[in-house]
């Protein structure tokens, strides 16, 4: 794969990263830790140098996982995590030195390392964009060494246009895929000016973009597209991307003809984000060697015409900009 930079970090990472939170077995069903980190070692075998977590994804079992992962490899892996959603109430009034130290500290054992490659804080209450204070905790940090650099993981649009004011912010996360277009059209040229990498997250829509759901498919209880479908845990806009669930079926269903034979609609999904150059990477999650291979295999696909792209952007327009483009 060739690599894409990361901000202004100096790093160059794989367009097609690696998305952990389905290993952390809390809100994905089912996982299998054997299996997990033979689909973590599998990535890195095909080119895969980054890894997104997050201290709350299975309780921090994932950063264990991926500390396991490490220990286990010579190669140089980034690891991206988060910090914030352990506040409980989850209010900006709980971004303090303290906490965000504390759960630093935590995510250090936890990845058995000394510095935090990238710290994101996890999609904050809004407030937290208009508390500078907040910033410059983590820039002491960064000062400290226990950082190497920051980000943010966001919901909305107008979070990451808030939070690029601040000068060391390395990258924002958002959700953006087939689904989710409005980031490419305010969010994009402002990252662009200031060199900020764009982490492309639900880059599936949950599976919606997989192609592989139907009408009468079902998910484990602790599926998150069983429990969350209208937010009842967390935002809905992070389960299938807050479309409607059958508007989101139909919608593949007109994209579908565009996959290149020997494809897969998730390939061209993913493969759709990377025409995007300020996207970074994408990061669909893998529970097994099978997913992370079909992921890392859409690096390959050639780029999407502008006839294709043409007809994602219609079938946008038409199907699911009236459901998602206000809100998020």
């Amino acid at each position: 794969m060739d690599h894409r930079p990361l901000g202004r970090t100096g790093w160059n990472i794989s367009p097609i990263s690696y998305g952990a939170w389905a290993i952390g077995g809390d809100a994905w069903g089912k996982t299998d830790d054997v299996e997990s980190l033979r689909s973590l070692h599998r990535a890195i075998d095909l080119g895969v140098n980054f890894i997104d977590t997050a201290d709350v994804y299975g309780d921090g079992h994932s950063e264990r996982l991926i500390a396991q992962l490490r220990r286990e490899r010579k190669e140089e892996i980034i690891v991206a995590t988060k910090a914030g959603r352990r506040l409980n109430p989850h209010v900006a009034a709980g971004f303090t030195k303290q906490n965000l130290t504390a759960f630093v500290e935590r995510s250090l054992r936890n990845l058995e390392t000394d510095a935090l490659d990238l710290l994101q804080l996890h999609c904050p209450p809004p407030g937290v964009y208009d508390m500078p204070e907040v910033f410059g905790i983590l820039d002491d940090l960064v000062a400290a060494g226990k950082l190497r650099f920051y980000g943010v993981s966001v919901e909305y649009v107008e979070e990451a246009l808030r939070a690029a004011r601040y000068p060391n912010v390395q990258s924002i996360q958002i959700i953006f895929n087939m689904f989710r277009l409005k980031p490419a059209e305010e969010l994009f040229p402002v990252v662009r000016e200031k060199r900020i990498g764009i982490l492309a997250r639900v880059p599936l829509a949950s599976g919606l973009l997989s192609g592989k759901l139907r009408r009468d498919s079902t998910f484990e209880p602790r599926d998150h597209r069983n429990y969350n479908r209208h937010g009842e845990a967390f935002d809905v806009g992070e389960t299938f991307s807050g479309v409607d669930y059958e508007t989101g079926l139909q919608a593949v269903e007109e994209l579908r003809p565009l996959v290149p034979a020997g494809a897969t609609m998730a390939q061209l999904a993913l493969r759709w984000i990377l025409m995007f150059p300020e996207v970074s990477a994408a990061i669909p999650g893998a529970k097994n060697v099978q997913q992370t291979e079909d992921n890392v295999r859409a690096a390959d696909l050639p780029p999407l015409t502008p006839e294709q792209m043409k007809t994602v952007r219609d079938v946008y327009d038409r199907s699911i900009r009236p459901l998602v483009h206000h809100r998020w």
